[in-house]
């Protein structure tokens, strides 16, 4: 009997951790980009990525991921603290790392 309990343990273990994968597979870059709620990054950047509303911003469309979700971490940690990062910093509490990662991966793969 212990030996089935144990098996059933770990199937369930292991269709949880297949739903949070398929959770975060899930998450559109795009509209979180540009849903106002987690930041509304397209009020500052542009529809697009590549029109931000001040020559000042940063165009985003092809941007590396990892290089932009590593800014993005170091403005929201206040690591980073220069040029418009503040702009950003009052927003970030609204979206997690997983969706950064999301965005960046979608920013990423804009022309």
């Amino acid at each position: 009997m212990h030996g089935i309990k144990k098996a059933f343990f770990v199937g369930l273990l292991a269709c949880g951790f297949a739903a949070g994968s398929a959770l975060a597979e899930e998450l559109d870059g795009a509209a979180i980009y540009k849903n106002p709620a987690k930041g509304g990054c397209v009020a500052c950047h542009g529809k697009d990525a590549k029109s931000p509303i001040l020559p000042i911003y940063p165009k985003l469309a092809g941007q590396n991921a990892a290089y932009a979700l590593q800014q993005i971490k170091d403005i929201k940690s206040g690591a980073r603290s220069n040029g418009q990062s503040a702009a950003m910093k009052g927003v970030l509490h609204m979206i997690t790392e997983e969706e950064m990662a999301a965005v960046t991966k979608w920013i990423e793969s804009l022309d």
